[in-house]
């Protein structure tokens, strides 16, 4: 029983006003003033419980018995049954003689308000390369360049910054590692796509990572011909995402939304140049410190062979931290290392 919070009246007092009113000889007018109610409303209580007994006496739905404009049943499931044939709402209204509303509502309480919603919906398929290097993904967001904080920062719409123009962050991301490598440049045409593949490749030899196979979408940039023999002289092979599909392209999707929470729009930057500076920062955190949670909750460094030439090694075993003279913090040897390697690229 769903009782308001100022009935007067629950199912158990009911059933004892009812019961001194048969069992005690009490008025109708006493037992009202008694349980706080009026005449009528102690007659009608007693008049259902000698109709039907102690059931009578809970709360009754509120819903009328009969609704003369309920559709039928066995309407409701021929609607159904004509959408299933890939019928339109208007035609299905018109072969069973109802409204326009009434099929749209019977369609949306069975999921079937759009014909997409007939197609079966494919199953998620995970998959995971065995070794680093084996395929790398590389896509691209455009972000606004900065000139001063704005209605991101102030929350007023009109407080923006005419004609100050995109620059685009690349970013590559290893299918088993989740290592990442990103950078800023001014577009994305083929001649920074070439630059930054060759740039990514780079920072991965480092790290002792040969890169095999790359994964993009179906940009012009990838798709052009300097890009293709970038490619070819990396001795990469290159594939393409479906079109229309950027799940194939999942784990650089996913890792974009990470940049753009965590770095461009976690942070008040004063400038375009404040937010690239600090993109070498995010991305060492990244790697090198930010659990991942899917690779068990470790940082993607640790999915690299252990070596004593490389960052994962510095991190395995770290050396005695060291102050920086131009920093207020100490920092270990594996942060020193991934700086010098960006500021190589």
């Amino acid at each position: 029983m769903n009782t308001h919070k100022h009935a007067r009246l629950t199912y158990a007092r009911r059933l004892e006003m009812v019961r001194q009113m048969t069992e005690g000889g009490l008025s109708v007018a006493d037992a009202a003033e008694l349980h706080g109610v009026t005449p009528p409303t102690a007659r009608k209580w007693l008049g259902r419980y000698l109709a039907e007994g102690e059931a009578a006496l809970a709360d009754a739905s509120s819903r009328p018995a009969h609704s003369p404009r309920s559709i039928e049943p066995a309407k409701a499931l021929l609607i159904v049954e004509l959408r299933h044939r890939r019928m339109l709402q208007s035609s299905i209204a018109r072969s069973v003689g109802v409204s326009a509303s009434t099929v749209s509502r019977v369609l949306a309480r069975a999921g079937l308000s759009k014909l997409s919603d007939l197609v079966p919906a494919e199953p998620v398929v995970r998959y995971e390369r065995e070794a680093p290097g084996e395929l790398l993904h590389i896509d691209t967001k455009k972000l606004g360049r900065i000139v001063r904080p704005s209605h991101r920062v102030t929350g007023n719409r009109r407080d923006s910054v005419d004609g100050a123009g995109w620059e685009t962050l690349f970013v590559a991301i290893d299918d088993h590692a989740r290592l990442a490598f990103t950078a800023m440049h001014p577009d994305e045409k083929q001649a920074q796509a070439v630059l930054f593949l060759k740039n990514a490749v780079a920072y991965y030899a480092t790290m002792g990572v040969t890169v095999q196979r790359l994964l993009t979408d179906n940009g012009p940039a990838f798709r052009s011909r300097e890009f293709r023999q970038a490619c070819e002289g990396l001795g990469i092979k290159h594939r393409f995402t479906r079109p229309y599909r950027p799940q194939t392209n999942g784990k650089a999707e996913r890792f974009i939304q990470s940049a753009l929470r965590e770095w461009a729009y976690g942070w008040t930057y004063q400038n375009s140049a404040q937010r690239t500076a600090a993109l070498a920062h995010w991305q060492h955190h990244y790697n090198c410190h930010r659990p991942h949670s899917g690779i068990g909750g470790v940082a993607p460094i640790s999915r690299l062979s252990s070596s004593r030439n490389n960052v994962l090694t510095l991190h395995t075993y770290p050396a005695r931290p060291e102050r920086n003279p131009g920093a207020n913090s100490t920092r270990c040897g594996s942060c020193r290392t991934a700086e010098q390697l960006q500021g190589i690229l």
